[in-house]
């Protein structure tokens, strides 16, 4: 008798995993159909010498000795030593290749975008809201910095993990079967030794207990509900806390600003503002650039509004809460996950930077995502009208990234793209400097090194770009 092969094989999947499956790969495809034109870029005259193309280590490829190093540096003013790992791999495969180092990156994009589709079906169950919000976090033109960018590596790495971490979370929140906790721990570990950004994943698993989870309704009351459930994530909270010790020692000598170098009145005042303008630049990503430089000073009136504007907003959210509990889930998503880069601990010189809204826009996405459902149920706009709207909006979006990702093609173009969005930038000068100096104009690079000196007078690096200059163009008096 012929043996009956499904003894070995496992079930059918359901018609709606298959649909889920099939929406994965098309998210997958189309996220790397989008980034596709990055395998021409190369590597960036900005922190990609520190991550590669100057890193003697790294570039060894996987060693012992490298992995030791990994675990001890702290390199960058970091201590991410799963991305130095993955750089090291990326040597180990490619060599110095650019295209294939941001080809993994990208590899690394598409599997956010569907392990967050995943986990939006799974919290949710609802297939097409999930798949927008996965597409809008994937093909946004503010994703551009983290993915085309090797040194930004960190970024797609730790949400891999992050992601991983919210998933296995959620499982366990429906079986309740600790394995799938300590697996959790372990992909939220992960996910800090690429970069300490999630360390706010504890709170956010709180968040999510409220809604979708439902998690505290099992409660005799709120509060009790969400002592145990915070008791509960104690080794999260424990792991939370040891990577912000570890990530300010890292920083403290090399890129944390002093109080008496930006004091509390203009990094509070920077936080409200930065806060307003992630949320303008979702909306519409006008004017994006790899530097945004730190204001010395703050127009109080644009402080206030922005502040009575996050006031308002989070009000309002808070009212709806018990009606339409995803939009304040969505925007406490977006608070509290951007608050660690913020700027309140103020490191390096940037007022802000698009890369942090890799993770906390998603927050954004979904409460816009869930408000306009339930507005199409409550006024029953047609199905076909909706799936236009949405389309339209996810093409535009692609053809954003598209364009955006055209100025990563080169240095050149990236940093004078930034001096012409952001004005008086020293270090987009100093930048753009060094890209016209390495292609041979030193004439005109010169003039960039002068323009950064003149904005800020005692910048190590522009002094010394222009004396290198001047001495190499035989004026030694004038470079000394």
């Amino acid at each position: 008798m012929p043996k009956d092969s499904s003894a070995h094989t496992g079930p059918a999947p359901t018609p709606a995993q298959a649909h889920q499956r099939l929406i994965g790969l098309c998210l997958a495809l189309l996220t790397l159909v989008i980034y596709l034109p990055v395998r021409q870029h190369g590597f960036s005259v900005y922190d990609d010498g520190d991550y590669l193309t100057q890193n003697h280590v790294v570039q060894q490829g996987l060693t012992w000795a490298g992995f030791k190093w990994a675990f001890s540096t702290w390199s960058a003013s970091n201590w991410h030593p799963l991305t130095w790992l993955s750089h090291m791999l990326d040597c180990e495969l490619f060599g110095l290749n650019p295209g294939a180092h941001h080809l993994v990156s990208v590899l690394f994009h598409a599997a956010n975008a569907v392990l967050l589709f995943a986990l939006l079906v799974r919290l949710t169950g609802a297939h097409w809201a999930a798949a927008m919000i996965a597409a809008l976090f994937a093909w946004h033109p503010l994703r551009v910095e983290s993915v085309a960018w090797a040194a930004e590596r960190k970024d797609v790495l730790c949400t891999l993990f992050e992601l991983f971490a919210l998933l296995r979370y959620a499982r366990y929140s429906r079986d309740k079967r600790p394995h799938d906790f300590y697996l959790a721990l372990v992909c939220f570990a992960l996910s800090l030794l690429a970069k300490p950004m999630p360390v706010t994943l504890p709170c956010l698993l709180l968040v999510l207990d409220w809604w979708p989870l439902q998690r505290l309704v099992q409660a005799r009351s709120a509060a009790a509900g969400l002592a145990r459930l915070a008791l509960e994530k104690w080794p999260f909270f424990l792991l939370s806390a040891a990577s912000c010790a570890v990530t300010f020692l890292a920083q403290r000598s090399a890129a944390v600003l002093s109080l008496e170098q930006y004091p509390w009145p203009l990094r509070l005042g920077n936080a409200v503002l930065s806060y307003a303008k992630y949320v303008l630049k979702t909306v519409w990503p006008a004017d994006l650039a790899v530097i945004y430089p730190l204001p010395e000073h703050l127009s109080w009136i644009l402080v206030a509004a922005s502040g009575g504007g996050l006031a308002t907003i989070s009000w309002l959210l808070w009212r709806a809460r018990r009606e339409q509990p995803y939009l304040w889930v969505g925007w406490l998503w977006y608070l509290g996950t951007l608050a660690p880069v913020i700027g309140l601990v103020q490191a390096g010189q940037q007022a802000m930077a698009d890369r942090y809204t890799y993770f906390p826009t998603i927050g954004i996405y979904l409460a816009a995502v869930f408000w306009v459902k339930a507005l199409a149920a409550r006024f029953q706009i047609p199905a076909r009208a909706l799936a236009i709207g949405a389309g339209l909006l996810l093409t535009v979006n692609a053809g954003l990234t598209e364009h955006q990702l055209s100025y990563w093609s080169d240095a050149q173009s990236l940093f004078a793209h930034t001096v012409a969005v952001t004005g008086d930038n020293p270090t987009a000068q100093i930048n753009l400097g060094v890209a016209l100096e390495q292609q041979g104009h030193s004439a005109e690079a010169l003039t960039h090194y002068q323009t950064a000196l003149r904005l800020q007078p005692d910048s190590v690096e522009a002094h010394n770009d222009v004396a290198n200059l001047l001495d190499d163009a035989g004026q030694t008096n004038a470079a000394l």
